[in-house]
């Protein structure tokens, strides 16, 4: 059985004996329950409703969507890319489709003038005209071939900036050290020439970014470093003011936690976050809400999904937060969605998409799970519970 939370705290229940085979995750006005299910709790902010999108995508990470709505997904772990497509519109997915598969860890995907891009282990590959060959793709031609290796604190993410150019985030290769370049930063690429520019140095593991719909400024999320305990260090929300800036990994973590294993390099200028998030929530992806469907008070505000901890005596993150913005700085953390359910995770979301059908898509990499939240019209437009901040 699956429970829905609503911030007034009375519980609604969706059932299923598979929840993870759930078509909807909507917030339901009825109460029943099957003896012997499995008792989950989702915490959905009132107003909204969650619905599952689609399923069995392997680890989901990024998420682009194209010209006609076609969501396309990369999994690392798989080595699948996926596209959805909801013929119908009702809000699930209808028809899918294998772009591609046996590529080594096709985590980050992005879409641009009706061509797919994929960033692999080492290189980023084209679909050229994707959403007319969905059953056929041509054959991927390479566009940029000098990514380093990664692991598992380098995943990559993508997207195309305002500029027409392709930003790329090339995370550290361990969990602190003094890396080489491209390591530790966001790079923007042409992909007609493959010129790049680095944006942002100093940054640890940056998969998620987006540009404010106020001022085209590019802010995005970094985790900080493990093994300082439950409470250190922050993890970092950062804007791009100066292209170039130094975000200060290795030397110091967010705005004061001064790394003890590496000394700053004297002439080095260090830019702190705009906001700190409380440790070990791992902020994966980040989006601001475009549409109109949310009421008034969620417009051109800034999402972030908390991947969740991993390495902490509790867990914290699992969850989908707004981040409140005045005069593009954060007054306010406020939840939206939550997957933990006391300390069982439901899901991990990891990348966030604001859709052009007003909806906010996310995928979780923990069940392979795409969900669609939405606002419900005629509910109320009460504005969803703040978080208190870890001690």
């Amino acid at each position: 059985m699956l429970y829905i939370k609503t911030n007034n705290y009375k519980y609604l229940r969706v059932f299923s004996a598979f929840w993870t085979l759930l078509a909807s995750l909507a917030l339901l006005t009825s109460q029943t329950a099957i003896a012997g299910s499995q008792s989950i709790m989702i915490t959905v902010s009132k107003g909204f409703g969650l619905s599952l999108y689609a399923s069995d995508l392997g680890d989901a990470k990024q998420i682009a969507m194209g010209s006609n709505g076609t969501l396309f997904v990369g999994s690392n772990k798989s080595g699948t890319v996926h596209a959805l497509v909801d013929s119908n519109q009702d809000g699930r997915v209808d028809k899918r489709y294998v772009i591609a598969k046996g590529l080594e860890s096709p985590d980050a995907v992005a879409f641009h003038n009706g061509d797919l891009f994929v960033a692999t282990e080492n290189r980023i590959v084209r679909f050229i005209d994707i959403e007319q060959r969905l059953r056929r793709p041509t054959r991927p031609k390479e566009i940029y071939s000098d990514l380093p290796e990664s692991d598992k604190k380098s995943a990559r993410a993508m997207n195309f900036g305002p500029d027409g150019r392709l930003y790329v985030s090339i995370g550290a290769p361990c969990n602190v050290c003094e890396a080489s370049a491209p390591y530790s930063s966001i790079i923007a690429i042409n992909v007609d020439t493959g010129a790049s520019e680095q944006i942002a140095l100093g940054v640890r593991d940056a998969t998620g970014f987006d540009w404010s719909p106020q001022d085209g400024k590019l802010w995005f999320a970094d985790q900080g470093r493990d093994w300082m305990g439950d409470n250190l260090p922050p993890d970092e929300i950062n804007r791009v003011d100066v292209i170039g800036s130094h975000y200060g990994f290795p030397y110091l973590h967010a705005s004061s936690v001064v790394e003890p294993a590496y000394e700053k390099p004297k002439n080095l200028k260090i830019t702190v976050p705009v906001y700190e998030l409380p440790a070990h929530v791992a902020p994966t992806g980040l989006a601001f809400y475009r549409g109109k469907q949310f009421p008034e008070i969620y417009h051109n505000q800034l999402f972030v999904a908390e991947n969740g901890s991993w390495n902490r005596s509790s867990k914290v993150g699992y969850q989908i937060v707004m981040l409140k913005l005045d005069n593009e700085q954060v007054v306010s953390r406020e939840t939206v969605v939550s997957f933990l359910d006391g300390e069982f995770p439901v899901a991990r979301p990891y990348a966030l998409l604001s859709g052009e059908d007003g909806a906010m898509y996310i995928s979780d990499d923990l069940k392979g799970n795409l969900y669609r939240l939405f606002y419900k019209d005629g509910d109320n437009t009460e504005e969803p519970q703040e978080l208190e901040e870890n001690e």
